[in-house]
């Protein structure tokens, strides 16, 4: 399958890299210190959202400014071998112009930074939770990276691995493609679904960038 666009719009972990065991390792001793019962952790969503939104599934608001810098602290300690590349990301990235592309994460700039620094992924532009007052499945990430980008949102590709990041991309009226790598296929909702980014192929122009995705 064949995809023209302007701009390739990434999420982060998941997409390019996997720090999934950084992540449930970091927010598992959390909860343990936070005093969540076991039940009430396992029932909230952790995979894609921003850590706001999960911090207020589970302590009221009084706690959340002091659970934040802890969880933050957790997660940053854990960087330094906490995160490795997905197959397929640094051939992709490789062969796309810097003003072609965006990472859109739900981490806060100062962890998505040190994750990507961690496998020497330095783009351009970069949308991190700290730039949002919404996050996914809202399509706001996504529309501000386009902005950023200077390109129509309907000309952008959005690839994700979670169901809360797809979401935001159909949302924000974008061309989306699923990565197989964190999710069942039947819980995909996408343009197309792939096993992970080995499978997509990018040609540059001056008109932009044709996709190739083998399905």
């Amino acid at each position: 399958m064949k995809i023209s666009a302007d701009a390739l719009l990434f999420d982060n972990d998941g997409t390019l890299v996997s720090s999934l065991d950084s992540v449930h390792r970091c927010w598992t001793r959390w909860a343990e210190e936070q005093g969540i019962a076991a039940e009430d952790f396992a029932r909230v969503e952790l995979h894609g959202r921003p850590a706001d939104d999960i911090i207020a599934d589970l302590l009221p608001a009084d706690r959340a400014a002091r659970a934040r810098a802890r969880i933050d602290e957790l997660e940053l300690a854990d960087v330094p071998g906490g995160v490795k590349l997905l197959p397929g990301t640094a051939e992709l990235l490789a062969g796309l112009p810097a003003g072609r592309w965006a990472v859109v994460t739900s981490a806060n700039r100062e962890l998505a930074e040190a994750r990507l620094a961690e496998v020497a992924i330095r783009p351009g532009t970069l949308i991190s939770a700290d730039d949002i007052t919404r996050g996914k499945p809202h399509p706001e990430p996504f529309l501000l990276a386009a902005e950023r980008l200077g390109v129509d949102p309907a000309r952008c590709v959005v690839f994700e691995d979670a169901p809360a990041g797809l979401a935001a991309g159909r949302a924000a009226g974008m061309r989306t493609v699923a990565l197989a790598t964190t999710t069942d296929r039947a819980e995909l909702v996408a343009d197309v679904v792939v096993e992970d980014l080995s499978a997509v192929s990018a040609q540059v122009s001056h008109g932009g960038v044709e996709i190739t995705c083998r399905v």
